[in-house]
């Protein structure tokens, strides 16, 4: 074996802390619980456990007037598995000090402050059930799914200041998915149909009612374009496919549609500006995929999917198969993790490196890699996780996260000479202060190449105590041209102690 070796040497400074007011969280509904969970972005340790239904007592007996008892009962037996659902979507205000939150059980959304967990205000929708919400980039605007028992279906816009209904648009039966354009012009919506009906079978389709997808002005609240889905299948080569658009997700120039649909393994990949249906996705099943169709949870197969930060991987929750994959959008080419337990949401972190996707079957969070297409943590959460969303929070409610958790990375030039297939390894080690333990080590190096300034590679690479130091080490496969420049950039996340202290790295070329 040949090695070619570069010797270099970074430091990682004790930096004092940012002047910014907010810092990334993740955050987590815990549907069953009634709370959500604050996880700090990238340790992921739970900042706080917010409890969402404060006035839990007040709306149970709400729930028992005959106005509201049949719908409370509905949405316990048929959506919500016998528990009630007090946790649907949720969203952080831009300043970081105010969570709103769907809540299904009550057909209502409420402003929580973050700083005392009262409610601020509570607004009873035009439906009788809350479901997904999206807010507006510049947080004015919250666009919530709310089914009718009768009369149209629509989703609501509130005001997210006073909460106030500043609107609605119509939608098809049981509103569902919403999301708002880059630049808040535009909401892309989707409605799924009566999911909870045991009429499964394709014959028995147009029994699920009106499912559309629709592109809404987002200041008007006018319907611009909608579409069966279920036609566009058709049309495309793929008959008797449902037309329940699921969770969706937009390519960064929102040119491409990428959604789930009822009962199939896999998604659709929709173009936007030609208005058809370019290929589908499919995806294998598990030993865990029920044999039956009347046998999935609430029609959903699939219920999840999310796009890196550079748009060419997605992410997947294999809900009836217990997993999450990750996917290849050129080419379709995936890779699975069997998670062991219902999957039920993925979103991808605010740098784009990243997918979190929720695993309800067994009350964790997995955090996923794009770039390497690994597991890279699992984080335990309250009782059955549905929607994550990152946000960003207030430091003066949550405080500022620690400076060894934001160091600036440090760039290590390397021109490395590499057939393709070659590999290249990155190591090194952080000095532990006098007095400082093994348990210092608790942390992690996010290491990462790039080329001309975009990322070909990355990976976390965590410490592990030797010889009275932190050691990491980690190789990278990249396929490269002979003599380009690749530069290394590390970010230190972890103990307090180890933040002032000197890190060596060396780049060895491993030729097979």
């Amino acid at each position: 074996m040949s090695v070619a070796v570069a010797a270099l040497a970074c430091a990682f400074p004790g930096e004092a802390a940012e002047a910014a007011d907010t810092r990334d969280v993740l955050l987590v509904g815990n549907n069953w619980d009634g709370t959500a969970d604050v996880l700090d972005v990238p340790s992921y340790e739970r900042l706080r456990r917010i409890n969402i239904v404060p006035d839990l007592e007040e709306r149970q007996m709400e729930n028992l007037l005959p106005t509201r008892a049949p719908f409370a009962i509905f949405v316990r037996t048929m959506v919500g598995e016998g528990h009630d659902q007090m946790v649907d979507d949720l969203y952080v205000s831009k300043d970081g000090r105010i969570l709103y939150v769907s809540r299904p059980s009550f057909d209502d959304v409420v402003a929580i402050d973050l700083a005392n967990g009262q409610i601020i205000w509570r607004t009873v929708l035009t439906g009788v059930r809350a479901d997904h919400m999206a807010i507006s980039p510049d947080g004015m605007r919250l666009a919530v799914s709310t089914a009718s028992a009768a009369g149209p279906n629509v989703v609501d816009v509130l005001d997210t200041a006073t909460g106030t209904i500043a609107g609605t648009f119509p939608s098809g039966d049981t509103p569902h998915e919403n999301n708002y354009s880059r630049d808040g012009s535009l909401i892309y919506h989707a409605s799924i149909g009566r999911i909870y009906t045991p009429l499964d079978d394709p014959a028995m389709d147009a029994t699920k009612g009106e499912r559309v997808f629709e592109i809404v002005d987002a200041q008007t609240l006018q319907v611009l374009k909608k579409w069966d889905m279920g036609k566009k299948l058709a049309e495309a080569g793929h008959p008797n496919m449902s037309s329940a658009v699921r969770p969706m997700a937009l390519s960064p120039d929102e040119k491409w549609l990428y959604f789930q649909v009822s009962f199939f393994h896999g998604f659709v990949e929709f173009d936007l500006e030609h208005e058809r249906v370019t290929r589908l996705a499919d995806l294998p099943l598990s030993d865990a995929t029920p044999a039956r169709r009347e046998d999935y949870i609430l029609d959903s197969a699939h219920h999840g999917i999310a796009m890196s930060g550079d748009g060419t991987k997605l992410c997947v929750a294999g809900t009836s198969s217990n997993y999450a994959a990750i996917v290849h959008r050129d080419d379709f080419s995936y890779r699975i993790h069997p998670l062991g337990a219902r999957t039920y949401w993925a979103t991808t972190s605010a740098d784009g490196h990243h997918c979190y996707v929720s695993v309800a079957g067994d009350d964790t969070m997995s955090i996923i890699s794009y770039d390497t297409e690994q597991e890279v943590a699992r984080v335990p959460v309250g009782d059955h996780p549905q929607r994550a969303r990152i946000a960003k929070a207030s430091t003066e409610i949550f405080g500022a996260p620690s400076p060894a958790n934001r160091g600036r990375p440090r760039s290590l030039s390397l021109r490395v000479a590499r057939r393709p297939g070659s590999r290249l390894r990155l190591s090194g080690r952080l000095g532990l202060p006098a007095g400082a333990g093994s348990a210092a080590c608790a942390g992690v190096v996010r290491l990462d190449l790039r080329r001309s300034g975009a990322v070909v590679a990355q990976a976390p690479a965590r410490l592990r105590p030797a010889r009275g130091r932190c050691a990491y080490a980690h190789t990278f496969r990249v396929a490269s041209q002979r003599g380009r420049r690749l530069v290394a950039n590390a970010r230190f996340t972890g103990s307090d102690a180890l933040a002032p202290q000197r890190a060596s790295a060396r780049a060895i070329r491993v030729r097979r």
